[in-house]
């Protein structure tokens, strides 16, 4: 599915730190979207405030508060859901994969029906697109670790609930990233919408 002007965007940045990379890169992909005459909404994890602890599991349900209130909003408006997020320690972020834990439960982004041992993916019908920041290399993020964490996320996440990933990349490293590869890191962010 290309980003047409009939599209709604969500853009996330999935960084915890409203300063970073990760929240310009969004931005740009943002702006691309915007550019393509679609309608967007960002939202920015280290502006939601919200318990990422998922206390009781499957076992109690947990109030939302309304900072998860208006990402499911959102998540369910959109057709596209565009994440950028930084890959720390193999995975992402705490706070991000709290975000995750939250709001994709039984009823909301799943449901079992029957005796079926697949679940029905109650946000079929939608896309989404990843760009992760890293500081290993992609040679070895697939060689020493067999991309351990783009499997999960696309697999075990994303495509479990009906988010049909159209699009993963990882940049890098961006430790000691030069202004050229800044200028690589922003062009693979305008490529989100494409």
């Amino acid at each position: 599915m290309t980003i047409s002007a009939a599209s709604r965007v969500l853009v996330l940045d999935g960084h915890p730190d409203a300063g970073s990379l990760c929240g310009s890169l969004a931005a740009i992909a943002a702006e691309a979207a915007e550019a393509r005459g679609a309608a967007v909404k960002t939202l920015h994890l280290s502006a939601l405030a919200f318990d990422p602890n998922l206390a009781g599991g499957y076992r109690t349900r947990q109030e939302h508060e309304p900072d998860l209130v208006m990402f499911l909003d959102a998540l369910r408006w959109c057709d596209t859901l565009i994440l950028v997020h930084p890959m720390w320690w193999g995975a992402a972020p705490a706070k991000l994969k709290g975000l995750i834990d939250r709001t994709f439960l039984p009823g909301i982004a799943f449901a079992y029906e029957g005796d079926g041992h697949f679940p029905k993916k109650l946000f079929e019908g939608r896309t989404s697109r990843v760009l992760i920041t890293t500081d290993t290399p992609g040679w070895y993020l697939w060689f020493g670790y067999r991309n351990g964490w783009l499997n999960v996320l696309r697999r075990q996440i994303l495509d479990f609930v009906g988010l049909k990933v159209t699009h993963m990349k990882t940049i890098g490293p961006i430790r000691g990233a030069t202004p050229t590869m800044i200028d690589g890191f922003k062009a693979a962010a305008r490529k989100l919408v494409s």
